[in-house]
């Protein structure tokens, strides 16, 4: 693979970050930088801004209404919309499940669904985490039934992310109890209107309810929004893994986050000299970007695989440990380099006209080094991850 930018490329970067500069508000770019939450609102006109270019869904087919782009485009384009703080890309419906609809999906689900999360009609989340099946995702109680055209639906979803915004959840069910684990799974598309649907907010570390509780009782889903086969959903619920743990890498967020701590080390300290000056603390940043460009080129190399059409595979599951395991180390990095102004506050301090004490830089510190913690843990934690990674890899 070669790693330097063609002219084309060259000029499709130019062209992102013209789009960029003209069409992401400073205030929204600012509240991305601070750390402050945007709401629906502010994600879904970004989300309607993007759609409006034709650059909303990069990675789908065009015969899907997608851009179609090839690895390194999508990898300058997430670079550069992470280096102009330009807001996430919420990834349940474009990126988690439309792929699963796009492979598996009737032609009557594509059409009705995939529109529908283009125009931001349809907020998804994802169902998949209880209480006592998140690693072992396998070993999930949900229960549905068939009663007649219908699926009654009975259990708990748990980290349910931005559930609290979302009106249609895919989930995991198991239809079969008498089957081994994987083989009595199926994947369920549920419309969180539905009568019997309870929403419960979970605070994070870093006091904000980004995560959910979903429980089900006696919901009644009909079976046309099965996708594929009954007692087939594990099938379906890996493919979608795949694609998930690639975005839970975040080349662009590692890549803007370790901009960012440079910055922050050539600042002068209270004795004179930058922190970058000191060399256990440029030992440590040298090495996360070493590890950072590896894994960016690992990264490219497994987009071209999704985009020629075949599932990622074991390598998925390497990008999320190294991935995660860099963006921990950097907003690590971050936290020591801003010293004892990255302590967390309490959030009656910081309401109305108050704000944190120290530069404006350090506001986000505390935040995004405790919601990051979860990057290990979702998705599949990384010890699972190791495993899987023996198994196919050495024959564990």
């Amino acid at each position: 693979m070669d790693l330097n930018y063609s002219d084309e490329e060259k000029a499709f970067r130019a062209e992102v970050r013209a789009f960029l500069a003209e069409n992401l508000p400073a205030e929204v770019s600012d509240k991305v930088r601070r750390g402050i939450s945007l709401g629906k609102e502010g994600h879904e006109k970004w989300h309607a801004t993007l759609n409006a270019r034709g650059w909303l869904a990069y990675n789908w087919p065009r015969e899907f209404g997608g851009a179609e782009w090839n690895a390194v485009q999508r990898h300058i384009f997430e670079e550069e919309c992470a280096a102009a703080y330009a807001p996430r890309i919420v990834p349940f419906g474009l990126s988690m499940l439309a792929p699963v609809l796009q492979k598996f999906g009737t032609k009557e689900q594509q059409d009705h669904y995939l529109p529908r999360i283009l125009s931001g009609d349809d907020w998804w989340c994802q169902g998949y985490s209880e209480p006592g099946a998140g690693s072992d995702l396998a070993s999930l109680k949900t229960r549905a039934v068939r009663d007649g055209d219908h699926y009654v639906v009975n259990g708990q979803k748990t980290w349910t992310t931005l559930g609290q915004y979302a009106n249609w959840i895919f989930c995991l069910v198991r239809t079969d109890p008498e089957a081994k684990q994987q083989e009595g799974i199926s994947f369920l598309l549920i419309d969180m209107s539905t009568p019997g649907i309870t929403v419960r907010p979970i605070a994070l570390l870093d006091g904000t309810p980004e995560v959910n509780e979903v429980f089900f009782d006696d919901v009644r889903v009909p079976v046309e929004n099965l996708v594929g086969e009954e007692n087939k959903g594990w099938t379906y619920a890996k493919y979608l893994l795949t694609h998930e743990r690639t975005n839970i890498a975040g080349v662009g967020f590692s890549q803007a986050g370790l901009d960012a701590v440079k910055r922050i080390a050539r600042i002068e300290t209270a004795n004179g000299r930058p922190l970058i000056e000191n060399p256990h603390f440029a030992a440590r940043l040298a090495q996360v970007e070493i590890d950072l460009m590896a894994m960016a080129t690992t990264n490219m190399r497994i987009i071209s695989q999704a985009a020629s059409g075949q599932a990622p595979g074991v390598e998925s599951s390497m990008l999320k440990v190294k991935g995660t395991i860099i963006r921990q180390e950097i907003n690590d990095l971050t936290r020591r380099a801003v010293g004892p102004y990255a302590m967390p506050f309490a959030s009656e301090a910081v309401e109305g006209d108050n704000a944190p004490i120290g530069p404006d830089y350090a506001g986000p510190v505390a935040a995004h080094y405790f919601n990051n913690r979860k990057l290990s843990i979702f998705g599949g934690s990384n010890e699972i991850q190791r495993g899987i990674i023996a198994k196919v890899k050495m024959g564990g």
